[in-house]
C-alpha cells in the first residue's frame, strides 16, 4: 500500500521468504520507477487505495505500507484525521478486515504519536483492536541500521495470533558507520573506504545557492553541524532551509573562503556570496561587509546519494532513472520512501514469528 519506489518490498525481499502479490500507488512517476525496478509480471495493481476491490485481491499473509504522513508531521499543518490523506489508513484497515492477513506492518512519522495529544494514535489503534488484532510499535532511527541518515520513524506491527506478542519489537539497532577517509585532501582528491555510504562528485552550486548534502548546515545564526545527514525529504532539492533540522548541505573543507554580507540571505555579488578557496576577496565597498568561511563551500546532495541514504542499490536507482529523468521526481521518491535496511530488520523478526505460528515462508 502507498508503495512509492518499493522500500517495503526491497526490505522484505532482502529478508527472504516474502513474495509480493501487488501494490497500490497513485503517483505516476513513482509507479513507473517501481515497475522498472521490480518484476511485477502477474501482480495486481491499483492506483488509488479507495478503489481497491477486495474481492479481486487474493489472500495474503502481510500487508505493508507507509500511509501518508503529511497530516501528522510537525513540518506540516497537522490536520490529522481532518485531512483526507490522514484518513487513508482506513483503506488499509478495510483490506485487513476483508482479507484477515496474519500480519500488518505500517510506518509513519513520530509526530503521529503526539498528534492531538495522542488521541489520533488512539483512534488508529482502537480501529485495529476492533478488527481483532494485537499490535506493538517502536520508533527506529535509520542511522542505526547502516545508513548515515538521521531519520526517526514509528513502525507499527500487528498480528492476528496472540502468541506473536513481544516477538517483533524491540529490533536490534547497531550504529551506522561513518565514511572513512583514507586519503585526505580536497573533495576531488579524497579517497574513502568501501564501508559506509559512498561519496560522489561535487555539484558546485556554491554559496547561498547550495542545496542539500551529507553534513548538516542551516541558515540560522548558530548553524549545527552533524556527522549524519538529516532526514531526507520529498522536497530534497528545494535548497538549504531556515527550518531547523531540514535540508542538509555538505561542507567541503578546502581552506578559507571569502564571503560577502554573511548576515544577509539574498545579497549576490557576481552571482555568488561565497568564493572558492584562495580566490581574492570581493571589492571593498561602503555598504558591503566581508568575512571568511573557513570550512569551505556548500555542495548539494545528488539524487543517487539520497537513494543510497535510503538503502537502495545503485542498480535500482539506475533502473528508476531510466524511466524518470527529472531530478525533482527522483528526490521526491527518495524522500517519500522508507529506509530499506530498517524494513529488512523488522521483516526478519516477522519471518521468525510467522515460522513460529506455522506459516510457510519457504
Amino acid at each position: 500500500m502507498f508503495s512509492g519506489i518499493g522500500g517495503f518490498r526491497s526490505g522484505l525481499e532482502r529478508a527472504e521468504g516474502f513474495k509480493c502479490i501487488g501494490n497500490c500507488e497513485i503517483d505516476k512517476h513513482a509507479e513507473a520507477a517501481y515497475r522498472a525496478m521490480y518484476d511485477t509480471k502477474g501482480e495486481i495493481y491499483y492506483n488509488d487505495a479507495r478503489t481497491i476491490d477486495t474481492d479481486s485481491v487474493g489472500d495474503f499473509d502481510l500487508i505493508a505500507g507507509g500511509f501518508p504522513c503529511q497530516s501528522f508531521s510537525v513540518a506540516g499543518h497537522r490536520l490529522g484525521l481532518n485531512d483526507e490523506r490522514g484518513n487513508l489508513f482506513l483503506e488499509i484497515a478495510r483490506l485487513i478486515e476483508a482479507k484477515r492477513p496474519a500480519f500488518f506492518l505500517l510506518e509513519n512519522v513520530p509526530g503521529l504519536l503526539s498528534h492531538n495529544k495522542g488521541q489520533t494514535f488512539k483512534v488508529i489503534l482502537t480501529k485495529f483492536s476492533e478488527l481483532g488484532y494485537s499490535f506493538e510499535w517502536m520508533v527506529l532511527n535509520s542511522a542505526n541500521f547502516g545508513v548515515p541518515q538521521q531519520r526517526r520513524r514509528v513502525f507499527i506491527v500487528g498480528y492476528s495470533r496472540s502468541e506473536c506478542a513481544g516477538r517483533i519489537f524491540p529490533v536490534e539497532q547497531g550504529n551506522g558507520k561513518d565514511l572513512n577517509c583514507i586519503i585526505p585532501g580536497s573533495q576531488t582528491w579524497r579517497v574513502y573506504g568501501t564501508e559506509g555510504t559512498a561519496c560522489t562528485q561535487c555539484a558546485s552550486s556554491g554559496g547561498g545557492g547550495g542545496k542539500t548534502g551529507l553534513y548538516f548546515i542551516d541558515n540560522n545564526r548558530d548553524p549545527k553541524i552533524t556527522d549524519h545527514a538529516r532526514c531526507i525529504t520529498a522536497r530534497q532539492d528545494s535548497g538549504v532551509s531556515k527550518r531547523r533540522g531540514e535540508h542538509s548541505a555538505v561542507l567541503v573543507e578546502t581552506g578559507p573562503c571569502a564571503v560577502i554580507n554573511p548576515s544577509k540571505e539574498c545579497v549576490r555579488q557576481n552571482g555568488r556570496r561565497v568564493k572558492g578557496p584562495n580566490e581574492p576577496m570581493y571589492t571593498i565597498t561602503v555598504q558591503d561587509r566581508h568575512g571568511i568561511i573557513h570550512q569551505g563551500r556548500i555542495r548539494r546532495l545528488m539524487p543517487i546519494e539520497c537513494w543510497r541514504l535510503q538503502g537502495f542499490t545503485d542498480e535500482q536507482f539506475n533502473k528508476a532513472q531510466s524511466v524518470c529523468k527529472a531530478n525533482t521526481h527522483l528526490y521526491r521518491m527518495a524522500g517519500n520512501s522508507v529506509t530499506v535496511p530498517v524494513i529488512t530488520a523488522i521483516a526478519q523478526k516477522i519471518k521468525a514469528a510467522a515460522e513460529m505460528i506455522g506459516l510457510d515462508t519457504t
